[in-house]
């Protein structure tokens, strides 16, 4: 019983040349790509708010918060949604663009450890790189990345 306890259901969400690693329970759901409504004055990595559950939720760019350059719509493309855990956000969600669907893993610390190989800045919203097996997914910092959405959507007129 132990054992499972130890486990914890994460999904890896596939970016351009990267992938994430998150805890499932922040996801409430993948959805198909819709192209966002415009946000005036906004930075190019929020992209805008889609319609989801009866409200609008911003999406954003993980590769373009992190001052890459913004990943291009393909027929793969997806939206995550995730759940905002800082109460900042008045749909109570977010969106982050994907490149396909993301893959369900059961981590636990016989095959998840630190990579040190990168480092990231503290504005950064990344936690860290970790390797597991094959890949070393980025750890991102959702509440850092709902803080940044929650300040440019309070400035957006």
């Amino acid at each position: 019983m132990s054992e499972l306890r130890d486990e914890l259901y994460s999904l890896l969400v596939p970016l351009v040349g990267e992938r994430l690693i998150v805890p499932r329970a922040c996801v409430a759901e993948v959805i198909g790509y819709q192209t966002p409504a415009d946000m005036t004055n906004a930075p190019p990595w929020y992209l805008g708010v889609v319609p989801w559950n009866g409200s609008s939720v911003p999406v954003v760019s993980f590769e373009g918060a992190l001052g890459q350059a913004l990943p291009l719509v393909s027929g793969r493309t997806r939206i995550v949604v995730f759940h905002a855990s800082e109460g900042k956000l008045q749909s109570g969600c977010f969106g982050l663009l994907t490149q396909g669907f993301p893959q369900l893993v059961r981590i636990h610390a016989d095959v998840i450890q630190p990579d040190p190989s990168r480092s990231f800045t503290d504005r950064s919203p990344v936690i860290c790189q970790v390797r597991m097996v094959n890949e070393t997914p980025l750890i991102p910092d959702l509440q850092r990345l709902e803080l940044m959405i929650a300040e440019e959507t309070s400035v957006i007129p």
